[in-house]
């Protein structure tokens, strides 16, 4: 072409020139990763006295109280923001109501106080609001006759083990059985005990997954079954609209996406709808996936780490629960 064309005018339009050195990518980044934003799920297992690895989740462990309150510790150094607690109780102690959810003396109260006097205020201590843990029969609320998880009959053991979570020190509560009602039950039920202080960090939009697999593991799962008729379906994305619409009315201070990555789509439509600040778990099948991938050096183990955690940070989510929050959190730290 003559005279003013494409040719003239191309050489000027060259995106690559913002990409040719570090400096100049980190300068023009639009999204960076914070160790603030980290959450690190972590599970707590009565009766051991060493921890044990979980198998399908290479370099995770079922704690100890003591070797807990050292991993509280070594996150609140990097400067991870908080951490999420699992209690697996011993197993004879599992009931059909799921006992030791709601025993002020039950692992997972036992975990919190730990950690609450190891880290104080310098990580935001969390807790797990479901039952599939302690219960004998696996699933996240309490069977009728049928064998049908009863929701009604579910919010008010809920109630109760939120009531004993926060006289434990939980700075916020994870109500994740996707319940009809959870998040509003619960709400009242803290209030009325005088703790309006402690906050609800909701399980929003919580799919049937395939990607669990590694975390019943690591919970000593009893499950039977699926839990298809109270967690979400995977081909339905309006309907996790409708979940949050539902749970900030009910008063959630911040809510979650789970899965992470086979939902970043979901975490997408939910960060641009909701008031208030959006969490997303990087699930245990996830974390299995890449670990597995790189010790068959099929792949970059740390690069392909931050690019998971970059793409819900891209997403929306302005918190990401992972069980890599440590290591990330040093990362980004001493870069």
């Amino acid at each position: 072409m003559q005279g003013g064309g494409f040719a003239q005018e191309f050489p000027r339009v060259r995106p690559r020139r913002l990409r040719g050195t570090p400096a100049l990518r980190r300068m023009v980044a639009e999204h960076r990763l914070h160790p603030a934003e980290f959450i690190l799920p972590a599970f707590v297992r009565e009766g051991i006295a060493e921890p044990v690895a979980v198998s399908s989740m290479p370099g995770v462990v079922q704690h100890t109280l003591d070797s807990l309150r050292k991993a509280a510790a070594e996150a609140a150094e990097a400067g991870v923001g908080g951490i999420m607690l699992f209690g697996v109780p011993e197993e004879e102690k599992k009931d059909a109501v799921g006992t030791p959810g709601t025993d002020p003396d039950g692992i997972l109260q036992r975990a919190l106080r730990a950690v609450v006097a190891e880290a104080g205020n310098a990580l935001v201590v969390m807790s797990d609001l479901c039952l599939d843990e302690v219960t004998d029969h696996g699933h996240c609320g309490v069977l009728d006759a049928a064998g049908r998880v009863d929701n009604d009959a579910t919010l008010e053991r809920y109630a109760e083990m939120a009531r004993v979570q926060a006289e434990a020190g939980a700075h916020l509560l994870g109500p994740s059985g996707m319940m009809d009602g959870q998040v509003g039950h619960v709400r009242r039920a803290l209030d009325a005990a005088g703790r309006a202080d402690v906050g609800l960090l909701a399980y929003t939009a919580k799919y049937a997954s395939a990607f669990y697999g590694p975390f019943r593991e690591a919970v000593n799962s009893s499950l039977t079954g699926d839990r298809k008729t109270y967690q979400q379906d995977p081909p339905n994305a309006r309907e996790a609209l409708r979940e949050l619409a539902l749970d900030v009315a009910e008063g959630a201070d911040a809510v979650m996406v789970k899965p992470g990555l086979p939902y970043l789509d979901i975490l997408r439509q939910v960060a641009d709808a909701s008031p208030v600040p959006v969490a997303a778990y990087q699930i245990s099948g996830e974390y299995a996936m890449v670990e597995a991938a790189a010790e068959r050096g099929w792949l970059e183990r740390e690069r392909a780490i931050d690019e998971t955690l970059m793409a819900f940070k891209r997403a929306g989510a302005d918190m990401v629960l992972t069980y890599w929050a440590t290591e990330a959190a040093r990362r980004l730290r001493d870069a």
